[in-house]
């Protein structure tokens, strides 16, 4: 058998909600989001945990299940996304993501359309392929831009992406509150200790939190299905994706990805994961995830 790591990975479902999602962990995900965002937000004083499940306007609109939802004091909204491997149109889920606590705010009767802010925060645990080559870069904060004066022509939608595997900071070169929280993200289950440049209240209480030994035995069930799906699900990605590059042709790329999606499914299926979560994990409408599974 394989060692159990002392602290949770939070590339899992389980453990990213552990750290972030439950009640307890509320003032992590402050604090986290605090540093994010802190010189274009200002404080966030508070959040509020939402639903996280979300249908469209129609039986037709497809249904958004994300991972972490939350709204501050002055009701603006965010989005807490961690996307495990390589995925075709990463960035086309989230923005159809960010439609949704938009069109929450539609009023009716006299409206005049003033909104609040929205948030998207997607944590990878990928490059982007298009980005590979800027190797320093690891965080991205998109708004809706004018292209020839590059100023900020919409302020109020904000796309920020940040891609784990390029930031490569060893413990003692981080210099930022936000440097640390990246670090304890990507390295946390490799940790057996608090480092010593962590010994802060905030991670203090992050490691009591995310230290598997004290999971009780649901919890841990719970955590090692996690932690088989995560694994089983960036192989078969990243292992379609990496085929296809190499047939270096269309058709390639398309067998790939065709090879990605079934093994998806199937690693789901086995995980008895909804048809719901299926559909969010590949892109597809649940009539083609259906199709697939009868195909199983």
């Amino acid at each position: 058998m394989e060692p159990r790591e002392k602290y949770v990975n939070v590339f899992t479902d389980f453990g990213f909600k552990k750290l972030f999602g439950e009640k307890p962990s509320k003032p992590l995900l402050l604090d986290f989001l605090n540093e994010l965002l802190i010189e274009q937000e200002g404080p966030i004083k508070n959040i509020t945990y939402l639903n996280t499940e979300h249908l469209g306007s129609s039986p037709l609109d497809r249904r958004a299940i994300f991972d972490i939802y939350c709204e501050n004091e002055k009701g603006e909204k965010f989005i807490v996304e961690l996307q495990k491997a390589k995925q075709s149109y990463f960035k086309d889920r989230t923005l159809f993501y960010a439609t949704f606590p938009i069109q929450e705010q539609a009023k009716q009767n006299d409206w005049d359309f003033k909104l609040k802010a929205v948030y998207t925060v997607a944590i990878l645990d990928f490059v982007f392929e298009e980005d590979k080559s800027d190797i320093h870069k690891y965080r991205y904060d998109v708004k809706l831009t004018d292209i020839e004066t590059c100023k900020v022509f919409y302020d109020k939608l904000t796309f920020i992406y940040l891609e784990l595997p390029k930031f490569k900071k060893k413990i003692d070169e981080l210099s930022t509150n936000f440097e640390k929280w990246l670090f304890v993200l990507k390295n946390l289950h490799k940790l057996n200790k608090i480092p010593d440049q962590l010994k802060e209240e905030r991670f203090e209480k992050l490691f009591a939190i995310a230290e598997v030994a004290h999971f009780t035995r649901e919890e841990l069930k719970s955590y090692e299905d996690s932690k088989k799906f995560y694994r089983d699900i960036k192989n078969s990605m990243d292992t379609a994706f990496e085929e296809g590059k190499v047939e270096g042709k269309e058709e390639g790329l398309k067998e790939g990805k065709k090879t990605m999606i079934v093994e998806i499914i199937r690693k789901g299926v086995s995980n008895n994961m909804s048809v719901e979560t299926l559909t969010q994990l590949t892109g597809l409408t649940e009539k083609e995830v259906l199709d697939i599974i009868s195909t199983l």
